[in-house]
């Protein structure tokens, strides 16, 4: 490991995650108008928001920064690929890796990497149907869109809630601390397709004070000591491809699993490519 490496992972260690996080959920839902006004703006202009593409501008429809945060965009903005056996890209963000998981391990940066069974919660049997097959992480930045939506059809199997740190998700951190996406907090969602079983893992970071899905509202907060896991055999909630499945307040990644030989990810669609929700980025192998 080098020195930066060594300097960034203690200087991430050493942070109180979760304080630091509910502390910033205060100020985000806070809903004083002349401060909630401020942070929007700063936040629009330090990071080039497009607000053209949201489905209101007008900063005091937002009842707190988090409202203007996770803001709903214009019907028609983010175009949904109409190919058949198409999969589509589960958020705005960059691509920071794709590819094959190996022996049961994903690809992080440089010699690093975890392994699917520590990223979806422990349990080896659940690991098991994405032993070989296919993922991708996306990083959302503080300038993305923030709602996440699914990228095939699919039928809710099981959500599983697994408590961890709140490390940053930046390329720095990515690159400094190993197995960084299985220590976070994270929440993962299984769901039935017709190539099999695809997981979505929403990663918290720091700052991040919620992870939110469409069927069960709040996932977290609270923080928690163990697994908590909810598995859906009767009324099992179906989306169909595009639609919104959740959302993160502050910027954080989203990682997809697919089973082995379901699908093949777009030539194009490698490392530091920037997607948006909707397009195509991969295919149906049958």
């Amino acid at each position: 490991m080098t020195l930066k490496n060594m300097i960034v992972e203690l200087s991430q260690t050493l942070l109180p995650h979760h304080l630091l996080s509910q502390f910033v959920s205060r100020f985000t839902h806070c809903e004083t108008v002349w401060w909630k006004n401020f942070l929007t703006r700063q936040i629009i202009q330090h990071y080039g928001v497009n607000m053209d593409e949201a489905a209101t501008s007008d900063l005091n429809a937002f009842k707190s920064f988090n409202e203007f945060f996770t803001r709903e965009l214009k019907v028609g903005a983010r175009p949904l690929t109409t190919e058949e056996g198409a999969i589509s890209s589960p958020a705005d963000g960059v691509v920071s890796q794709a590819g094959k998981i190996e022996n049961g391990d994903i690809f992080q940066a440089k010699g690093k990497s975890f392994t699917v069974t520590d990223l979806l919660g422990g349990d080896s049997e659940r690991a098991e149907k994405f032993n070989h097959g296919e993922f991708t992480t996306i990083y959302l930045s503080p300038k993305d869109y923030h709602r996440l939506h699914i990228p095939i059809t699919g039928t809710l199997r099981e959500m599983v809630h697994v408590p961890g740190r709140l490390f940053s998700v930046n390329g720095a951190t990515t690159e400094a601390v190993n197995g960084l996406f299985a220590k976070n907090e994270r929440v993962v969602a299984i769901f039935d397709t017709e190539i099999g079983q695809m997981a979505l893992v929403l990663v918290g970071a720091i700052f991040v004070s919620s992870i939110e899905t469409v069927w069960h509202g709040v996932v977290t907060p609270p923080s928690i000591e163990s697994v908590r896991t909810w598995k859906y055999e009767t009324d099992a909630p179906t989306l169909k491809i595009g639609e919104e499945m959740g959302r993160f307040n502050m910027g954080s990644t989203i990682i997809v699993l697919f089973e082995k030989d379901k699908m093949n990810w777009n030539a194009d669609f490698i490392a530091n490519k920037a997607v948006k929700v909707g397009e195509k980025i991969a295919q149906f192998t049958a």
